[in-house]
Formats: structure tokens, C-alpha cells, sequence
């Protein structure tokens, strides 16, 4: 229950990562409020997480939106008094092609909600705590800003400097005892994941098995990261286990590649 007594906000809550850091967060004792655009993937989620309400909270709200994180903000201290932590898990991920296909909306939506709605929420998150006396900001990265497998330009990129701003806010937070860090997965098997490389199994003739095959090649451990693993390198950096944990990025990527 290293949570225990802790209030998290969780964004980007679906069906993937942001879900499965709101159930690791229950399970280890937080009060969790989740946020997402869509009101009835929250209701569903948080029914079946805690049935009776008394430690969970739903808002509908999008990171693009300055007041709309202003307000998640105000509504988790309405309900619970405290912003402990902060995972920042909402993105656009679906975003595909290299520098001659990527277009410009693409480029800009990447930076607009993965880059700038990251820090308006960041930002947000970061006044109560400052308040309070400290708190931790977990962000979430990609391998694909350090090893470019799939042509993903866009999004990599945006991951990328959304790296870099944690160096950054890590500076500015420090002295009021905020730790800022990023977890960083490779592939996460969660229904995007399975869903993407079932089409490609598809399109090339192959059985899924082969394409997992294929991804886990040159993993030390052969076998592609749950959404769930990665959750729970969130909740460790969200805790106080992490205290003195600031600036740096882990990655969960089954030796994929070693730092």
C-alpha cells in the first residue's frame, strides 16, 4: 500500500496505460481522480474499480484546455484536499510516418497535446503541491524518441521534447520538494498494441505469434512489457519510495534497450 493516504490524478484514462495506473493506484491505497474526454469510459472504469465511490473521482477534461485542467485540479482538492501526485499519461499516439509522409497538422497536434497540454496539466498539478510541501509528476515517454523502429515522427518527437521539459521543470519544482520524471515503455501489450499488430499480421500474411516474435527479437526478456508493468513503475515514482528520484526517465522495455 505504498500509496496509502495519497491523492493521484490520472489522465488520459481509457483503455490502456491510464487504466491500468488508476487500478494499481486503488489497489495501493490512493484516492484516484480520473480524467479523460470521454465521461462514460470514466464512469465505467471507476464503477468497476471502486464500487462505492469513497475513493474515487471522475472529471471529464481535456489537457488542451488551461481551464480545464485548472478545474480538475479544483475538483480533486474539493473532494479529497490534496494533489499528492500527478500521472500524466494522456496523448495522441496514433499518429504514423516518416519526414516525406508526416504532415503538419500531425506534427503540430503531437506538440499541441503530448508537448503543450503535458505542462499546462504539469503546471496545474504543480500549485497545490507546492502548497503542501511537495508531490511527484510522473510523465510518460516513448522508446520511440530513442530508437526509431516504426515510422512515427510525430509522436517520437514530441515525446522527446516532452523529455526534455521534464529536465526543466525538474530544476524549477525541485526546491519545492516536487519530483518530475517520466517513465519511458517500449511496446505495451494492452488491446492498442494487439490491435496494431494484428492488422500488420494481416497485412503481411503472418499470424500475430509472428509478430510478437518479431518485436520481442532483440529483447533480453522475450516478451513484450503488459500496460500493467509499465503502471507500476508509475506508482513506484508517484510514491515516497521515489523521494529522492527527480529528473531521470526508466525504462521499461524488457532489456530492449539497456542505458
Amino acid at each position: 500500500m505504498i500509496l496509502e493516504g495519497k491523492t493521484l490524478i490520472v489522465t488520459g484514462v481509457g483503455t490502456g496505460l491510464g487504466s491500468e495506473v488508476v487500478r494499481a493506484a486503488h489497489r495501493d491505497g490512493a484516492n484516484v481522480v480520473l480524467a479523460a474526454r470521454t465521461q462514460a469510459t470514466l464512469d465505467a472504469l471507476a464503477k468497476e474499480v471502486d464500487p462505492s465511490g469513497k475513493r474515487i473521482e471522475v472529471l471529464p477534461t481535456d489537457i488542451n484546455d488551461e481551464a480545464q485542467c485548472a478545474k480538475l485540479v479544483e475538483a480533486t482538492l474539493a473532494r479529497f484536499g490534496k494533489v499528492d501526485a500527478l500521472a500524466q499519461v494522456a496523448a495522441t499516439q496514433t499518429l504514423f510516418g516518416n519526414l516525406d509522409e508526416v504532415s503538419a497538422e500531425d506534427l503540430r497536434l503531437a506538440m499541441e497535446t503530448n508537448v503543450i497540454g503535458s505542462l499546462l496539466m504539469s503546471r496545474a498539478a504543480s500549485q497545490p503541491m507546492r502548497e503542501s510541501g511537495g508531490g511527484s509528476i510522473v510523465l510518460i515517454g516513448s522508446q520511440s524518441s530513442f530508437l526509431p523502429l516504426i515510422p512515427q515522427l510525430a509522436y517520437a518527437s514530441s515525446k522527446g521534447a516532452l523529455m526534455t521539459a521534464m529536465y526543466f521543470m525538474a530544476k524549477d519544482l525541485g526546491p519545492h520538494r516536487i519530483r518530475v520524471n517520466t517513465v519511458v515503455p517500449t511496446w505495451m501489450w494492452g488491446p492498442p498494441v494487439e490491435g496494431y499488430l494484428s492488422d500488420q499480421a494481416k497485412e503481411r500474411g503472418c499470424t500475430l505469434e509472428d509478430m510478437i516474435a518479431e518485436v520481442t527479437s532483440n529483447f533480453c526478456i522475450p516478451e513484450i512489457p503488459e500496460d500493467g508493468d509499465v503502471a507500476e513503475a508509475v506508482i513506484f515514482l508517484a510514491s515516497d519510495r521515489a523521494r529522492m528520484i527527480t529528473g531521470q526517465y526508466l525504462m521499461v522495455n524488457a532489456g530492449e534497450r539497456m542505458t
